[in-house]
């Protein structure tokens, strides 16, 4: 993910935090701050990464119970909104989606019964608003750890729940009419809570809605990405009808090329056909605009893209395209020579084609 930096490994897991997350330090150091001075500050930047990594700890919990199923997860990014654990792979079998989905919970269920045995009850609530500055930090963190069991408990994408409603419905109904369902679901629960937020007043209920449509809206298609694509080759979804630019070509070259065509990323192709890179059009503009039409796009195009075979799986080309966050694959022959590109646009399209033929099915 784009603006995090890693911060440790923990059993070949990267765990990550995004830029975002010290804006969320500084501002709460400033809220508490500007109540009781530096020590409610410091007690409120505190409360703040020891809630943290209670999210951390049930990330890992999702970890730990994807692993049983061989499922490897390559980092956890710590945000503002929470943790994000980058399984490989969801496990497609009800009963495994589970208990992976309810691992993480599971977690907070156990911090939260541990740290009410050490207050010896139930706390005060009003001891987890942030007005409180010099609150008990133990009676705050077993209030938060709570509210995070009951939130990610709530039936919709892409909380915990929403997965586990998925899985419930995928024994009855299937995988993918599973996830249709439960994203359908998800986004009627969004709508609702929106309404309350507006009628009021409350902003919180308003951002928890947005992010949780876009989630169960993200989860549907995700999910149609890999209904659509499994079977098919690499060859199936190529763009073969393509300009390319030498490595001697300039950005001014690149630029005729943009008007001229409807490409927006430009392979540079060296004389033997094979890929040395690809030039966006972002890259292209920027480049104009601060180092001249005549820079030669070798200086200025991406060198991190990877080639793959025709014949390959297009799902798991779909997965090397997403999780590098690129703009294109090379798609080569035998011989190495590049004779197509593989680019989200066209595989967008492709499911686009296909969720239209399924709609109006089969005809006599």
């Amino acid at each position: 993910m784009t603006w995090s930096f890693p911060i440790g490994t923990v059993k070949g897991t990267v765990v990550r935090i995004h830029l975002t997350f010290l804006l969320l330090l500084a501002w709460i150091g400033t809220a508490y701050y500007a109540q009781g001075g530096w020590p409610a500050a410091i007690g409120g930047v505190t409360f703040i990464c020891l809630l943290f990594l209670c999210v951390l700890l049930h990330e890992f919990g999702h970890v730990f119970a994807a692993r049983r199923y061989g499922v490897r997860t390559p980092d956890i990014t710590l945000l503002p909104i929470g943790g994000l654990a980058r399984l490989e792979r969801i496990p497609e079998k009800p009963s495994q989606e589970i208990v992976v989905a309810l691992a993480g919970p599971a977690v907070n269920l156990v911090i939260a019964a541990v740290l009410l045995l050490a207050l010896g009850g139930w706390p005060d609530t009003r001891a987890m608003e942030l007005q409180t500055p010099g609150a008990d930090i133990l009676t705050q963190l077993a209030v938060a750890n709570v509210f995070l069991l009951v939130f990610n408990l709530i039936p919709a994408f892409p909380m915990d729940g929403g997965r586990v409603l998925r899985a419930l419905l995928a024994l009855r109904m299937g995988y993918a009419r599973g996830t249709q369902r439960a994203a359908t679901i998800g986004q009627a629960l969004a709508f609702g809570l929106g309404m309350l937020g507006l009628i009021g007043g409350n902003p919180v209920l308003i951002f928890i809605a947005f992010f949780v449509w876009l989630g169960a809206g993200a989860e549907a298609h995700a999910v149609q990405l890999r209904e659509v694509s499994r079977g098919l080759t690499v060859a199936d979804a190529t763009i073969t009808q393509f300009e390319s630019l030498s490595p001697l070509s300039t950005v001014e070259d690149a630029a005729a090329s943009l008007i001229r065509t409807t490409q927006h990323d430009f392979p540079v192709v060296d004389g033997g056909g094979r890929l040395r890179g690809v030039l966006t059009r972002d890259d292209m503009i920027r480049a104009l605009r601060e180092q001249g039409p005549g820079t030669p796009v070798l200086d200025v195009m991406r060198k991190d893209v990877p080639v793959v075979h025709r014949g390959e799986s297009l799902e798991a080309a779909m997965r090397q395209l997403r999780d590098g966050g690129l703009p294109a694959i090379g798609v080569v022959d035998g011989a190495d020579r590049l004779v197509g590109l593989l680019t989200p646009e066209n595989i967008g399209e492709m499911v686009m084609i296909a969720t239209a033929r399924a709609e109006r099915g089969p005809q006599a």
